[in-house]
């Protein structure tokens, strides 16, 4: 794995145990596109390692996926099943919370196939393994990200991508322009807030090695959150959702335009378009939470 990362020349950025402030002074010099593709190139470089270690073993490959396939799509089972008793839940119909179940899985789904690993930042903290990351010439965060990639988990979203054809098809809406461009943006968006809040809760374990569950909590259980309407939930927690941690702009407030429903809050309509910049802001608050944790981190010297 090591071979193909250290082609990078000295003159790139590399954090040390020695300080991590020096390293990012340089790395702050660079273009941000430069840096931002090489971040890139590192993360592809080390998921493709895993990629090929798991397909050494086709078989397993076949049977963890289809494992996963099966136990994701268990959790729609439970939304169909409760249909079989009522017509609406909060107003809403089988197709459209489908619609809502879709989004919110596929979002989560792409978001841990890229960056779940990230979670696992604790556990080297502890151990002391972070240190071999941070002196390697390409970014720990790119690293932490790949490690131990899995394709197994693209069970996730595949399951959520076909509840999501059935859905649209079932679906009774008159599809204009704005309404069909925003089911891929919000699909991008969704995905791209989600890796944001996985690498932000991450970050919290520099200083609170134990805070692993709390991170899940706004992760699985906000993608869990998110399957419902947000008719059946208190005004304050739809709030919350938008204002404070912003999982409404993962699936709740475009597929209120999607699906010409009232938002439950009166927001202006802008809200309804407003995920682009909510994962923009996602990414860059992640970003610096990021920054800040290494800047905190004290090396064990081992």
């Amino acid at each position: 794995m090591a071979e193909p990362l250290l082609t990078r020349t000295a003159a790139e950025p590399a954090l040390t145990r020695a300080g991590t402030e020096p390293a990012l002074t340089r790395a702050a010099a660079e273009p941000l596109p430069a840096r931002t593709g090489w971040a890139v190139r590192s993360w592809w470089l080390c998921a493709r390692m895993w990629m090929r270690s798991m397909m050494a073993y086709r078989a397993s490959f076949a049977l963890n996926l289809a494992a996963s396939l099966v136990t994701h799509s268990l959790d729609f089972v439970v939304l169909v099943l409760m249909f079989q008793h009522t017509d609406r839940l909060g107003g809403w119909s089988l197709p459209e919370i489908a619609f809502l179940y879709a989004t919110a899985t596929f979002a989560l789904g792409i978001a841990n196939l890229l960056v779940g690993s990230v979670d696992g930042l604790g556990s080297r903290i502890v151990n002391g393994t972070l240190d071999t990351m941070l002196i390697r010439p390409a970014p720990a965060l790119s690293q932490l990200c790949a490690e131990r990639f899995s394709l197994r988990r693209l069970g996730r979203p595949v399951q959520a991508l076909v509840v999501l054809a059935w859905s649209l098809a079932a679906l009774d809406v008159t599809w204009t322009w704005d309404r069909v461009l925003l089911v891929p943006v919000l699909l991008v968006c969704g995905s791209v807030i989600f890796s944001a809040i996985y690498i932000g809760g991450a970050t919290v374990q520099f200083w609170w090695g134990e805070s692993k569950e709390l991170q899940n909590s706004f992760t699985y259980g906000g993608a869990t959150l998110l399957h419902y309407p947000p008719t059946i939930f208190a005004k304050e927690l739809v709030a919350g959702v938008v204002f404070g941690v912003p999982l409404a702009f993962v699936n709740w407030l475009p597929a209120l335009h999607i699906l010409g429903r009232p938002d439950p809050l009166g927001l202006p309509t802008a809200f309804q378009y407003a995920s682009p910049l909510a994962a923009a802001l996602c990414t860059a608050g992640a970003g610096l939470a990021w920054r800040a944790g290494l800047r905190a981190y004290r090396g064990t010297g081992s």
